[in-house]
């Protein structure tokens, strides 16, 4: 996903040159992009060293040093190279002119000095690669599906994950639009921010999932439970449904057919401070802790009253990334353990060391169950493929 390969980039020392104006024409016809005046004040200049230009092609150092002007030098740097282009752009991240991480998983194995050592000669030049947790394979279809989505919808964006959910690594992420970190301007483009992790949004009824699971785990609630569905009004508010099916559902039938009617009543048996307790235990709203240093901070309201623990219960009122939303799924599919995420490779039984318990066994198969249900005969039938048994929750 990423290399270095060897550049030669232009200096000057000023000191040296004979004109300061001829040398500043005859550049110009090889680097016509340069700033002509800046280019005249720095050899113009009594400094000692000055960088012209970074990052040659072959061909521009070739008619460059045939120009033979005195005072002028190249100097071979490391350029970071990245042959996957677009595929994990906002994964592997990218490096700035001085070959330093400054987003990624290249910042944050630069941070933690690595380097530091290579530059230093401490590596002795056999500093193993770093390998991530991506499967490139899956990587390029999640992002090919991704591509094909944005046009078949006429989409703004578009954005997926895919995680391990017994060890917490991220075996496929991408967000769409993205860019090619060997063009760096185009990560600083507002439309290619990194969705998944740096953005936050109301997850809308994919929310249910956690308003169940807590309702399950709490024990007040069972699975043979049936809740009215009338709307009812709270703190001057209306609470009803979207598609109502005008009779009362089961516990099961609530997440089905998406009900924002049963989930709010749920959410009002546990009680307010039950209801944030439980998102919080999930870790949705609390930065969630990974590698990738592009990780947004959650919000939600600063007090919490009855009507928000209502709107929260389907999905409005809180917005978090949707790379936590997933990690926080996936406790609820995993035997009820919460794992944070994790770029680089981690093995099972690492897994069961960083494992916190967050709902019990019998919940997570009761949501299991629930999430196949809605998977075949559910909002979420549309992702239905044969040979897999697939499940989950839809949302707006």
């Amino acid at each position: 996903l990423a290399t270095d390969i060897k550049t030669a980039s232009l200096f000057a020392e000023p000191r040296r040159i004979v004109d300061a104006d001829e040398a500043t024409e005859r550049l110009l016809t090889v680097l016509p992009e340069l700033n002509a005046k800046s280019l005249h004040t720095r050899l113009a200049s009594d400094a000692g060293f000055v960088w012209l230009k970074r990052e040659l092609t072959p061909r521009q150092q070739q008619d460059i040093f045939a120009l033979g002007i005195p005072g002028i030098g190249f100097r071979t740097e490391k350029r970071r190279f990245y042959p996957g282009g677009n595929t994990a752009s906002h994964v592997v991240g990218l490096v700035n002119v001085d070959n330093q991480g400054i987003a990624g998983m290249e910042k944050y194995v630069d941070d933690q000095g690595y380097r530091d050592i290579q530059n230093l000669g401490l590596a002795g030049g056999n500093l193993e690669p770093v390998k991530l947790s991506i499967d490139l394979r899956v990587q390029h279809v999640m992002r090919d599906e991704l591509a094909a989505a944005i046009v078949r919808y006429k989409a703004i964006a578009a954005a997926g994950v895919i995680i391990d959910v017994s060890t917490g690594e991220i075996m496929a992420m991408a967000s769409m639009p993205d860019y090619d970190p060997n063009s760096a301007g185009d990560a600083l483009k507002k439309e290619n921010l990194n969705r998944m992790s740096a953005g936050t949004f109301e997850m809308g009824s994919t929310f249910k999932s956690f308003t169940t699971a807590m309702a399950l785990d709490s024990g007040l609630v069972k699975m043979t439970d049936v809740f009215s569905t009338e709307p009812f009004r709270v703190s001057g508010f209306t609470i009803k449904e979207f598609h109502s099916k005008h009779r009362p559902l089961s516990v099961p039938e609530i997440f089905q057919y998406s009900s924002n009617v049963g989930s709010a009543r749920e959410a009002d048996i546990v009680g307010v401070e039950g209801h944030k307790a439980f998102l919080t235990k999930l870790g949705l709203l609390s930065r969630l802790q990974t590698e990738l240093p592009e990780v947004a901070q959650p919000t939600q309201p600063k007090t919490w009253k009855k009507i928000n623990s209502m709107t929260i219960s389907y999905g409005h009122g809180v917005s978090t990334t949707p790379l936590q939303t997933a990690v926080a799924a996936a406790a609820l599919m995993n035997g009820g353990y919460l794992i944070q995420p994790t770029f680089l490779p981690r093995t099972p039984e690492e897994a069961k060391k960083l494992a916190v318990q967050v709902i019990s066994k019998k919940t997570s198969d009761e949501m299991r169950y629930i999430y196949e249900l809605n998977g075949e005969h559910g909002s979420g039938r549309q992702a239905l493929v044969p040979g897999y048994r697939v499940g989950g929750k839809t949302g707006t």
